[in-house]
């Protein structure tokens, strides 16, 4: 595809999928995580010495915060409406899985979903440890995993990378330890692209007096 080709994608009107489309240009395969987020698992696209690469992928730095404004003023217009005339509340499914997983299992008509769940042996390159996306059943026996098997060695490694420092915050948390949340920080693919090993622990002690009242105590 190339970047003739991604410079053809942003004029069809799909700028916000660069990230993505360099992403399947460069692993072979089309990632699902959107843009915005893949930028911030990555080492490749916010750079400090390397501003021009946000306008060049077109990555939305902003775009959270935004979202919570538009999320913040629906429950605001929402409270409006439950409070005021209830003839003009209607209720409907979204499109999340939570309402259609309850129907399968109390009424046990399947329903398919792409679900998170632990890995036991699903994803055959992943750690056990790690919490998998995978095509799963639902019916009154619950939420059944599919065997998936090896991914891409490539996107496995993909993966695997951002799984590492995942499992060491979740033990970090399990345990109380400190250290661990230091070596978490220490092996994620975009801080330790950016920070020596020095400025990733001030980064994290920094955190940790910003929102220490939030979190379970530490040693």
């Amino acid at each position: 595809m190339g970047q003739l080709g991604l410079r053809r994608a942003a004029d069809v009107g799909i700028a916000g999928d660069l990230v993505r489309l360099e992403m399947m240009v460069r692993f072979g395969h089309y990632i699902t995580e959107s843009s915005e987020h893949n930028a911030e698992y990555t080492p490749w696209f916010i750079k400090s010495q390397r501003p021009d690469l946000i306008d060049h992928f077109h990555i939305p730095l902003d775009e959270y915060p935004l979202r919570c404004q538009r999320q913040i003023a629906g429950w605001e217009r929402q409270r409006a409406e439950l409070l005021g005339d209830e003839s003009g509340i209607t209720h409907s499914c979204s499109s999340e899985f939570g309402a259609g997983i309850m129907q399968a299992m109390e009424s046990d008509e399947p329903f398919r979903i792409a679900g998170n769940v632990m890995n036991t042996g699903l994803i055959t390159n992943l750690p056990k440890k790690a919490c998998v996306e995978v095509p799963c059943l639902v019916d009154r026996n619950g939420v059944q995993p599919c065997f998936v098997g090896d991914l891409p060695e490539q996107c496995a490694a993909l993966n695997r990378s951002n799984i590492n420092p995942q499992i060491l915050t979740v033990e970090a948390l399990l345990s109380g330890r400190k250290d661990l949340v230091y070596q978490a920080a220490l092996l994620d693919p975009h801080t330790s692209a950016e920070l020596a090993i020095d400025d990733t622990i001030a980064l994290c002690d920094e955190l940790f007096a910003a929102h220490g009242d939030w979190l379970p105590r530490l040693r």
